[in-house]
């Protein structure tokens, strides 16, 4: 019997850690049957001769819960040789909600995840209630890539509560309601439950979103019923606005770990921001004692720094101030004649004097481009490349004889997609490596489909192998695939993915070692109803398959959509 596809002559690393191998793929009916050498016809063979052949990679902190709606690619992850994806994690989620509070919903998200609320009104068919429904919707929808998700707290908690969810303590009824319906969304193929105490995720109001208020016994009766049925991982978004806040979050979460044993994920980072910030290593042996005593627990990474970014196009960090307001409200061409004139640019310059002096209170990407106080100019970065080695503003200045100000005005205006970035967590590189390499992190944590002006996470895979593995020698491409693909796979119990083994999903990845990389973000209007975006893509990938069809080439869309909905154990 021919095969559909077979890959020819690639240098194979298999996702298990071990070492590469040559050989070809036999794939027939989206699965991997046949490796090594192979004689069986084929349908259709690619060449991969010069090229790695891996698994695809797996990103488990996305929310693209709207954007799969509208953009059958999945990019910006799909373009970084992601394959698969889950969703709705730190329970912001579209489902379940009633039709009366759709509009709501869509402005938390908006508020929350930076995700337009023009964007989701023009490309959401939004005809579901409950959270199978929801499911069902994006089983049904067109997919490049595979999607999983959660059922998350606040969506869940306005959903029963209504707007008391967002002020009051849960009745038993309420909270018993609340755990019937999770253990309804495990059956339904739920991969869990997520939730957030973080200070930075706010409701359009300004004030905690619905899951920060929640006490914790409500979270430990949620918990409680996935126990009772085997099933599903608990996400949640450390408090991280202290020290003192951060460790008492993570004392909750060890409790909660030991009494119901289920596989609970967060965060792990590092700041110089907030009161006394808790180090990475605290955390990182927190996750080690709490296994040793029985729990089951991972921390998520990044592979570099989380960044507020800026520029002319999108935000700027003087955009607050009056005398910025009416110019940034310009079309492009005329702010850029009036950051030419003189005076107005003696002005501008002036008036960022005036801005809020920087604190101790912590800011995520959100309201570090939205509420921003003065910039530390020695920890802004004109980005130039893709590599932590552009200069700072603050150089800049210096070497220019000119005004902080004066430099990022100047150079937007000569390429207004010049790009700033700056730094707020994992702002060493240093601390990404410490942790990356503890062996219950896992390396995700994109954000991908939210923050889509502020932040720019979808490139992590492709920076975690162009940085760490080419440029500084920290891991093996072995080591670096295997926490893309295998580890993320098991931890998330995705069964037959995350590996190049017979009998497995076709999710695989056909790309250049000496090439793999992220390229500049851009500013792009390509959202429905003409939001904009931040836009990163990357080069040295020359195929993605997904569910064994060939979905990307040379990163272009082939117009494959066999991506589908990755569920958990219960259902059927």
């Amino acid at each position: 019997m021919a095969l559909d596809t077979v890959i020819r002559g690639g240098s194979i690393v298999d996702g298990s850690g071990k070492a590469r191998f040559s050989g070809d793929i036999g794939i027939r009916d989206g699965r991997i049957v046949e490796i090594g050498k192979i004689t069986t016809p084929a349908v259709r063979a690619l060449d991969a001769d010069g090229l790695v052949v891996s698994p695809g990679f797996i990103d488990g902190h996305t929310h693209m819960d709207a954007q799969v709606a509208w953009d059958p690619l999945g990019s910006c992850s799909c373009w970084h040789g992601v394959t698969s994806v889950v969703m709705s994690n730190c329970g912001f989620a579209l489902a379940p909600c009633k039709p009366e509070d759709r509009e709501w919903f869509a402005r938390c998200l908006s508020a929350v995840e930076d995700i337009s609320t023009e964007a989701m009104a023009a490309g959401i068919d939004w005809t579901w209630e409950t959270f199978p429904e929801y499911l069902a919707t994006v089983e049904r929808l067109p997919k490049a890539i595979n999607y999983g998700m959660y059922i998350g707290h606040s969506t869940l908690r306005m959903y029963v509560m209504g707007r008391r969810a967002l002020s009051e303590k849960a009745t038993e009824d309420e909270m018993a309601r609340m755990a019937s319906a999770v253990q309804e969304a495990l059956k339904a193929g739920a991969l869990g439950f997520s939730s957030s105490r973080a200070s930075t995720h706010v409701t359009p109001d300004d004030t905690p979103v619905a899951s920060r208020i929640a006490e914790w016994e409500e979270i430990d009766r949620i918990l409680a019923a996935m126990a009772e049925l085997d099933a599903g991982i608990f996400q949640v978004g450390p408090d991280i606005a202290s020290g003192a806040r951060h460790r008492a979050f993570l004392e909750q979460l060890r409790q909660s770990a030991l009494t119901h044993r289920r596989p609970i994920m967060f965060g792990v980072l590092a700041t110089r921001q907030g009161e006394d910030p808790t180090p990475w290593h605290y955390q990182t042996k927190y996750i080690d004692d709490t296994v040793a005593a029985g729990g089951r627990m991972f921390g998520q990474g990044t592979t570099r720094s989380i960044n507020a970014i800026f520029s002319l196009k999108s935000y700027l960090p003087f955009d607050v101030l009056p005398a910025w307001q009416p110019i940034r409200a310009l079309p492009m061409d005329e702010q850029k004649r009036r950051l030419r004139d003189p005076e107005v640019r003696r002005a501008l310059v002036a008036a960022e004097a005036a801005m809020k002096p920087r604190d101790k209170t912590f800011q995520g990407g959100g309201a570090a481009t939205t509420d921003p106080r003065k910039p530390d100019y020695a920890n802004l970065f004109a980005m130039k490349g893709v590599d932590w080695d552009d200069p700072t503003v603050e150089q800049l200045a210096r070497s220019r004889g000119q005004h902080p100000v004066e430099v990022m005005i100047d150079l937007s205006l000569a390429d207004d997609n010049q790009v700033y970035v700056q730094p707020l967590v994992n702002e060493s590189p240093e601390d990404v490596l410490g942790i990356l390499r503890h062996q219950r992190t896992l390396a995700t944590f994109s954000d991908s489909g939210a923050h889509v002006c502020q932040e720019m996470g979808s490139s992590l895979q492709t920076h975690f192998l162009s940085y760490w593995v080419r440029k500084r020698r920290a891991f093996t491409l072995e080591q670096a695939i295997k926490k893309l693909t295998h580890d993320n796979a098991a931890a998330w119990e995705m069964k037959g993915r995350g590996l190049l083994a017979e009998g497995y999903q076709a999710d695989i990845l056909l790309f250049e070692e000496d090439r793999i990389r992220p390229l500049l973000p851009t500013v792009e209007t390509d959202l429905p109803g003409g939001a904009r975006r931040l836009v990163q893509k990357a080069e040295g990938i020359k195929a993605t398959m997904v569910n064994g069809a060939v979905a990307f080439e040379n990163g272009e869309a082939t117009g494959a959509r066999a991506g589908t909905v990755l569920k958990g154990k219960l259902a059927s």
